[in-house]
């Protein structure tokens, strides 16, 4: 099993036809996804890697039926209305791949996903993949002659939740150089508010039959980490949790990777973050070269 997306997944890709929604495309589609349709203003009648191309997603979905997730590539400013577009669809899960989305633009559109019952990944996400199965944005397919897709997304048993793009790969190869597996790797977006945050998947690892644990890389600022110590105080996840926080140190006011890691008003901190997950029993290291041997020792490899 796997979380968000599987090998039966229909997906449609917004902005298919630019050049980065091309490359995206056919990332998702070497992984085994099943990318059905595409929709570009304008673009209508022709097609990316063999997949038809409609002006509209209403058009898009009366043609090839419904579909189960999409993939939003449409420059920031331009972003709301075709998300929204997609959300008027009635498409369960959304994952806007496009950074730089105007804040009050963001603020209406998870609004608005929670309106129409939407699962919103993002903005700013590099992707979601269940390895053997499907990518959701490309993530974990294969970039030219790099080797990193094949060894650090292998089919396992181990859940990946990453605040930044890039460490989503380095978290999944430490992963599995332990000798294990991903189950499915989430990048949840690198924008100051997200649509879906660590307390919101953590419950949904926790269901996963096939989910033994997670692996989770967070940085300073937000209080993520401290709403998801509230769901493991519940009882809404109950398996180890291994974590690094990046961060540490930094003095309150200086800005550190995204645009929302940023330690304001006593809040944010990685030391607050660490003691309140150590709190709740999880496993936090100092530093990520230790994610390996710790996973060695929570997972029994």
């Amino acid at each position: 099993m796997a979380i968000l997306i599987d090998g039966n997944t229909r997906m449609l890709i917004q902005g298919i036809t630019g050049r980065f929604g091309q490359g995206v495309t056919r990332r998702m589609m070497e992984v085994g996804s099943r990318v059905v349709v595409g929709v570009t203003p304008g673009r209508g009648g022709q097609s990316v890697w063999g997949v038809p191309v409609y002006n509209t997603v209403r058009e898009a979905l009366d043609a090839v039926g419904e579909v189960d997730a999409a993939v939003t590539i449409v420059p920031g400013p331009d972003a709301k209305a075709a998300v929204i577009e997609a959300f008027e669809a009635k498409i369960q899960t959304v994952l806007m791949r496009v950074e730089r989305v105007p804040l009050h633009d963001i603020l209406e559109i998870i609004a608005q996903a929670r309106k129409h019952g939407i699962r919103l990944i993002g903005p700013g996400s590099a992707g979601v993949v269940s390895p053997g199965k499907a990518s959701l944005g490309g993530l974990g397919g294969f970039m030219g002659s790099s080797d990193l897709p094949r060894i650090a997304f292998k089919p396992g048993r181990i859940g990946v939740i990453s605040r930044s793009g890039g460490q989503t790969s380095t978290l999944s190869w430490a992963v599995c150089s332990a000798g294990l597996g991903i189950s499915t790797a989430i990048h949840v977006g690198s924008e100051p508010i997200l649509g879906t945050t660590l307390s919101e998947l953590l419950p949904l690892f926790q269901a996963d039959e096939e989910t033994d644990g997670v692996v989770y890389f967070g940085e300073i600022g937000t209080v993520a980490e401290e709403e998801a110590t509230e769901v493991i105080k519940a009882g809404g996840y109950k398996k180890p949790l291994v974590a690094y926080i990046a961060g540490k140190g930094l003095p309150a006011g200086l800005r550190f990777s995204h645009a929302s890691a940023i330690v304001e008003g006593g809040k944010g901190s990685a030391e607050g973050k660490i003691a309140a997950l150590k709190s709740v029993g999880a496993y936090v290291v100092d530093r990520p070269e230790e994610i390996t041997a710790v996973c060695r020792k929570v997972f029994g490899k």
